[in-house]
């Protein structure tokens, strides 16, 4: 069944026509062609695909295109801008937290979605925040102290 979606896409109004039942994942790449959510297990496990929805991190994979009606989906682009990055996206930069990439966005939402409920986690509440992530690059302790770099610069903010 054909339907159509309206939400708010990194602070914007958007109107998405499609299959009812479709991922939000296929729908970003796909009809918005929003790149950086990368599809990879296609189950929900590897975290390659979070997203946030209502501040909270989702697996778009997972997450069907009438589930975001009337709410709010950020994406890795709707973090920040080139001229203003996320204070995530300038620790990750300088702990150099990313080899191969693939990940990257999904930890990034992830991390966000931390800070955003525990400004200033611990480091045991930042490991479990990225426990469901998949790395095969191993930058998991760069990742750690990337997350802790940018709570310290946002709580000083």
């Amino acid at each position: 069944m054909t339907s159509v979606v309206v939400f708010q896409l990194n602070g914007h109004p958007v109107s998405v026509q499609g299959p009812s039942g479709q991922s939000l994942l296929d729908v970003l790449r796909n009809t918005l062609s929003l790149k950086a959510t990368r599809m990879g297990c296609g189950q929900g496990q590897c975290g390659a695909c979070r997203v946030l929805l209502n501040g909270h991190a989702v697996a778009a994979c997972e997450t069907p295109l009438w589930a975001v009606e009337g709410h709010a989906v950020t994406t890795v682009e709707g973090l920040g801008q080139r001229s203003a990055p996320h204070a995530l996206q300038t620790a990750f930069i300088e702990e150099q937290a990313m080899q191969c990439g693939f990940c990257t966005s999904g930890i990034l939402m992830s991390a966000a979605a931390l800070l955003e409920k525990k400004p200033q986690p611990t480091r045991q509440e930042i490991v479990d925040a990225i426990d469901g992530h998949l790395c095969r690059c191993g930058a998991h302790n760069r990742v750690v102290r990337a997350i802790e770099k940018a709570a310290a610069r946002l709580a000083l903010a």
